[in-house]
């Protein structure tokens, strides 16, 4: 064990000492973040769409109108959320590890990548979120992931439970517009195994949105991707009823927001995790999938000068932006390894290119990449004969999944209907200005041959500094995460005491860790501790991806 210099305490000491005193200056942040949802917002210029609270916060705030999440399905996006690193670069690019036809497993990122509520509870922040993790290197659930993260995760985890004075970050999860919520009612399926037991779940916490016909079918516009029949004017609707129950569900927790005095120094942030929950939009990389709505409030003394109330900007920001202007929103610098940068910042120059991934859809290979500026959209697939529209357990539970499939075996989809399900060729281009649908491609297209090659190249260099984990195998790399297919276990940590002073290491490089103090609550390690005769510390430590290690245990001698 490396000893600690004697200074430790002093700078320990003052730095507590800054933080304390600047925790009244710095502001709360609380993250809203929305299930499988477009811009289906009528802040967002959609007429069919009855979002009232989601309107008043977007007046109140600034709406972003080009913001694109890293991949169109959660896991791999919540992994670039979490991380602000693209989830090719950390192995985190498959939907999901845990669904591995050759065996689970979980993303192990670089020693150095920490999630970034994480890095804002080593800056005194309280960390808290709900029951959805779903980072790839964690579970799906609460519970499931790195304990370093946060301070309070589930059902019952809220700002109240923060020290006084102390700042907050909170990341709360809305499955009302889960794709799972345009299945038909529960009674009217036949459902086995996990599929009930999720319908279940869903009919117990969540509101019917059959019940509530915010929306009605004849109100809804069919993209031309689509055939105009009942069933997919039915499952639109329902999908627009539930935004609706959503955006109720916001506009309570708004509102306790406000009881509760917080509003005046909360930063509001909504967003979605990626595109609607319905085919040929979530698990793409059309805009349809990767493109989605933000919006930020800020209290009077925190919005960035350069932005009003009711603006729109429409910047190109990708999810992988997130963590670091975050981060910057709470005054912690952003870690160098981020692929992201802090859109807020106006002396950053903007971002002339997102990219999005998409590779194994549970058990069908796939690989594509993307790359959009603000007009133009270019995908490389590496299965070109694999076409996104295949046959998907869970998705196929859509009803109108099930009518596309029925009338495309008959011939009665035209040819914009049958795209999806068509092989998609090697490459792809689209002029997103005049064709948001994505259904012209334009690789042949001579007047667009320098846009092809410009695109090309992006997404080449993207390639190449991303270090994109799917130039080898899932089997390669899962092997090279979990040897022998056995999670690697994090070294126990072990103790230094040097009065008045108690350090704590693990031997796993990049572990995190934790330490609880005569029995109290899990506290994250960040130096020394001041300890006294007879107290009791419990250590232990976790490398992301790894399990946690054993606990260790000392009682400090008189």
């Amino acid at each position: 064990m490396i000893k600690a210099p004697r200074y430790t305490f002093l700078i320990t000491l003052l730095f507590s000492s800054a933080i304390a005193a600047n925790d009244a200056q710095r502001p709360n942040i609380l993250l809203l973040m929305v299930e499988d949802m477009s811009p289906r917002v009528g802040a967002f210029g959609d007429p069919v769409a009855v979002t009232p609270n989601l309107d008043r916060l977007a007046s109140e705030g600034v709406r972003f109108g080009n913001v694109f999440t890293a991949a169109g399905v959660c896991a791999p996006s919540r992994a670039a959320l979490i991380t602000g690193m693209h989830p090719a670069s950390i192995g985190a690019q498959h939907m999901r590890t845990s669904n591995n036809p050759s065996g689970a497993y979980k993303a192990v990122p670089p020693p150095e990548v920490k999630a970034y509520p994480e890095l804002l509870r080593a800056a005194g922040y309280f960390t808290f979120t709900d029951n959805k993790l779903d980072y790839q290197f964690s579970g799906v659930g609460s519970g499931s992931g790195p304990f370093t993260i946060w301070d309070r995760e589930g059902t019952d985890a809220s700002w109240l439970q923060r020290a006084a004075t102390q700042p907050f970050f909170g990341m709360i999860n809305f499955l009302q517009t889960h794709e799972s919520g345009v299945f038909p009612p529960l009674d009217t399926q036949k459902l086995t195994g996990k599929y009930l037991d999720f319908q279940r779940y869903r009919a117990q916490h969540y509101d019917d949105p059959d019940k509530h016909p915010f929306v009605t079918p004849a109100q809804v516009e069919v993209p031309p991707y689509y055939p105009d029949v009942k069933t997919v004017r039915v499952d639109i609707a329902r999908h627009y009823n539930n935004i609706a129950l959503m955006d109720r569900q916001v506009g309570k927790l708004l509102d306790k927001l406000k009881r509760d005095g917080l509003s005046e120094n909360t930063i509001v942030i909504w967003t979605t995790d990626h595109g609607d929950g319905l085919p040929r939009a979530k698990r793409e990389v059309f805009d349809s999938g990767i493109k989605v709505p933000m919006i930020i409030r800020w209290p009077e003394r925190y919005r960035p000068a350069h932005l009003k109330p009711g603006q729109l900007d429409e910047r190109l920001i990708s999810f992988v932006d997130l963590a670091p202007t975050i981060l910057e929103l709470a005054g912690v610098k952003s870690p160098d390894y981020t692929a992201g940068q802090n859109f807020l910042d106006p002396s950053i120059p903007q971002r002339q290119y997102i990219f999005a991934s998409r590779d194994r859809m549970d058990a069908v290979p796939d690989r594509q990449r993307a790359v959009r500026d603000l007009r133009y959209k270019y995908i490389r697939s590496w299965h070109p004969d694999q076409p996104g529209g295949h046959r998907l357990a869970y998705r196929d539970r859509v009803t109108m999944m099930q009518t596309m499939w029925q009338m495309l075996e008959v011939g009665a989809l035209n040819s914009d209907q049958r795209r999806w399900f068509e092989p998609p060729g090697e490459e792809q281009l689209y002029d997103t200005l005049v064709d948001s649908y994505e259904l012209k491609n334009l690789v042949e297209s001579p007047e667009h041959k320098e846009t092809l090659a410009r695109m090309r190249n992006a997404l080449a260099e993207w390639q190449t500094n991303a270090q994109d984990w799917s130039e080898q195998s899932e089997a390669v790399m899962s092997a090279g995460f979990w040897p022998e297919g056995k999670q690697p276990v994090t070294v126990t940590p072990d103790f230094r005491w040097q009065t008045p002073m108690l350090g704590i290491q693990s031997k796993t490089k990049g572990a995190s860790l934790g330490y609880r103090h005569n029995g109290g609550d899990w506290q994250l390690y960040n130096g020394p501790i001041r300890v006294h005769s007879n107290d009791t510390i419990e250590a232990q430590s976790v490398r992301y991806g790894w399990r946690e290690s054993d606990m260790a245990e000392i009682t400090i001698p008189e």
